[in-house]
């Protein structure tokens, strides 16, 4: 089931990581190994969270790296498709069209062979003499 806008993980990591333990953004880029900038950017929401930093939080005992990197996942995703919806309206109306009429697949072999044989269906009907009926 979808979350409803998920939390960025930045914001995650600021609410639940960094305020019980009151730890500031310096001191947690610090013991994290990173900038304070890569820290800051990240905390809002500026830049993702990399595998790198899923690895050093899991490693500070801040749940697991899979766990950060699903809810990376979950966020980036939620907001591509929202954003498509603002960004492309129209377009969000012809991909319920395609999922309710499928249409045809263009393959150009088949098209090339399926031209090849009326061709040679309509010389062959050419070629017969008409036949009266009796």
């Amino acid at each position: 089931m979808e979350m409803f806008n998920p939390p960025h993980p930045g914001e995650i990591i600021r609410e639940d990581c960094l305020k019980p333990l009151e730890l500031t953004v310096t001191e947690a880029a610090l013991r994290l190994g990173v900038s304070r900038q890569s820290m800051s950017e990240l905390l809002n929401g500026r830049n993702g969270l990399s595998a790198d930093m899923a690895l050093r939080l899991e490693k500070a005992g801040w749940s697991t790296a899979e766990s950060w990197l699903r809810n990376q996942a979950s966020y980036d995703l939620w907001q591509a498709r929202h954003q498509e919806e603002e960004e492309f309206p129209e377009q969000m109306a012809l991909h319920a069209l395609r999922k309710t009429s499928q249409p045809k697949s263009f393959d150009p072999v088949k098209k090339a062979a399926a031209k090849k044989r009326k061709a040679k269906k309509a010389a062959a009907k050419a070629s017969k003499p008409a036949q009266r009926r009796a």
